[in-house]
């Protein structure tokens, strides 16, 4: 059965119809195309479809829309301002810390959800907290440069 939904998505409300089985993974990428938001394992293990529910990284694969409204959800679309990238974006373009990039925006997100709540992680805590975000190309070192240099740019 579908019904209204109404959710704040990169500082917009939105006002969407969904099925009541619908994910947020679903509602972001079908109803509102942010790409960014990929589906990975479809389970919440991989961190593919990570985005920011109040601030904290969360599956969007594993979480019902319906179940969100009035918290905060942010995308990588929604970081950075008026055109200029985010210092996390920036730190993962500088140290190359991608290659096929399909799960970059889940490291991304996951990376200034980190920094938020820890501003000078050790190497050890950043490949810690990054623990459920899975990079089929192995780029962890190049990953963990980019926490490195986000957390300069951030000082």
């Amino acid at each position: 059965m579908k019904q209204e939904v109404l959710l704040r998505v990169n500082g917009r409300d939105e006002k969407l119809f969904l099925e009541d089985a619908d994910t947020l993974l679903e509602a972001l990428r079908d109803h509102l195309q942010l790409w960014s938001v990929r589906e990975g394992c479809g389970v919440g293990a991989c961190g593919t479809c990570t985005v920011l529910l109040d601030g904290r990284p969360v599956s969007a694969c594993f979480i019902l829309a319906s179940r969100v409204k009035g918290r905060e959800i942010t995308t990588v679309e929604g970081l950075g301002k008026e055109g200029a990238l985010h210092p996390v974006q920036e730190a993962f373009i500088e140290q190359r810390a991608l290659q096929c990039g399909y799960c970059t925006p889940g490291f991304v997100l996951t990376v200034k959800a980190l920094l938020e709540e820890n501003p000078s992680p050790t190497r050890a805590a950043a490949a810690e907290y990054l623990e459920g975000n899975l990079c089929r190309c192995g780029c962890y070192p190049d990953i963990l440069r980019a926490v490195e240099a986000a957390k300069e740019a951030k000082d």
